[in-house]
């Protein structure tokens, strides 16, 4: 199948479980700077053009839904059932929204959907070891109410080709980001941190891609349990307290750091249970609140900065790299203030993915966009030197309107 130009949303919902992120793209086969078919025989990448994006927040009662539903303990058939269904029709009015305040009509829309579990590694259940995924929102409510085509259910197909199913977003990384003479990392900090690495002049074959770790789930965890504030705004709160070291370098010793890449993470290593055994350390140190927020957010920062200095660096051609920050993390000063001054020293400038043209909040929903046009024409979306896929993969599944 030729490939077509299309306008195509993206429609995300991150681990923090705060809202829907909508992101409408242009997707046309271009190419902006390699000439030479690159190792893997891709002889171009498509080109993204930004056209429009909106964020809508969770209704309260919804994202109470939402969080009782993740990594539960134990649940019903009833709840996960409307809570499917329930979260479809968000998506479809926050897509519908979108659309007409831009005055856009669109082609084709991918949804990630919002992920109730992730164990990206094989665990033995019921005789057998597998790994296993579960993102959820009826696509078919999105393409029955929108009138268009809607790709979903992404990251199992990865998975059956011996990857981890995430991170997905390094194909947007490379497509928006590779350079021909300068390093780039793409990290994005939503409810968990993942990078994307590409050195200068690579093919895509040679990105680097593995979640690094929390990045705002403890923070937000803790801002609402001790402020009743869904996140830390700005970074004001953490401002106000210390780094509680020995809780720090406590925290910093968790299997999951020690994990080499591909790797991937969750709710399931860093949610509630976790948060409030890491407040429960601050408080043996300090009664401070803004000491444990303090310290929430340096265990983001430097989880992320030990990340590259460990898995990326020794890859890179040269020092010098341009470190480039979205998701909502990207809006915490304090945390983007931590990070520079950690990264510094390893060589990078610290950047706003906006810096680049791709506002913080829209880059992951525009990724998904993207992944939405390949799977439309056939084409492999993951990138298996990220996922650790054996092969590449053609993902999702297709609900026609």
């Amino acid at each position: 199948m030729s490939a077509k130009a299309m306008t195509v949303a993206g429609v995300m919902s991150g681990t923090s479980a705060d809202g829907i992120d909508v992101a409408v793209v242009r997707v046309e086969q271009s190419h902006p700077w390699r000439k030479k078919p690159a190792k893997d025989g891709a002889t171009s990448v498509p080109k993204v053009t930004l056209l429009a994006h909106e964020g809508f927040p969770y209704p309260a009662e919804l994202r109470k839904a939402v969080l009782a539903a993740m990594n539960a303990q134990s649940t019903s058939t009833v709840e996960l059932a409307r809570l499917n269904w329930r979260l479809g029709i968000a998506y479809a009015e926050a897509v519908k929204e979108t659309a007409r305040r831009h005055r856009l009509r669109l082609d084709l829309i991918g949804c990630h959907g919002q992920t109730l579990y992730h164990q990206g590694r094989a665990e033995r259940y019921a005789g057998r070891k597998f790994a296993c995924t579960w993102q959820t929102g009826e696509a078919q409510a999105i393409a029955a109410q929108s009138g268009v085509p809607v790709v979903s259910n992404f990251r199992p197909a990865d998975m059956f080709a011996g990857g981890q199913g995430a991170p997905l977003v390094p194909l947007l990384d490379y497509v928006l980001f590779a350079d021909a003479k300068r390093g780039r990392v793409l990290q994005n900090i939503g409810g968990i941190a993942n990078l994307t690495a590409i050195p200068a002049g690579a093919a895509a074959s040679k990105v680097i891609a593995f979640d690094t770790g929390p990045g705002n789930m403890v923070i937000d965890w803790l801002a609402q349990k001790l402020f009743n504030r869904p996140f830390d705004r700005g970074g004001a709160l953490a401002a106000r307290g210390k780094v509680l070291e020995p809780v720090l370098n406590e925290a910093l010793r968790h299997p999951f750091f020690r994990l080499k890449p591909p790797k991937s993470a969750g709710r399931e290593q860093f949610g509630r249970e976790y948060a409030a055994t890491f407040l429960a350390a601050c408080r043996r140190q300090s009664k401070d609140s803004e000491d444990a927020l303090a310290t929430a957010t340096a265990l983001t920062a430097e989880s992320i900065a030990r990340s590259y200095e460990r898995s990326v660096l020794p890859k890179m051609k040269n020092r010098e790299a341009d470190f480039i920050v979205s998701g909502g993390g990207a809006r915490n000063k304090i945390l983007v203030s931590m990070l520079a001054e950690r990264l510094q020293p390893l060589g990078c400038t610290v950047h706003i993915s906006e810096d680049f043209g791709m506002p913080a909040a829209a880059k992951e929903a525009a990724a998904f966009a993207l992944l939405a046009w390949h799977t439309w024409h056939g084409l492999p979306g993951n990138v298996p030197s990220a996922t650790g896929a054996k092969r590449p993969a053609i993902l999702g599944q297709i609900s026609y309107a």
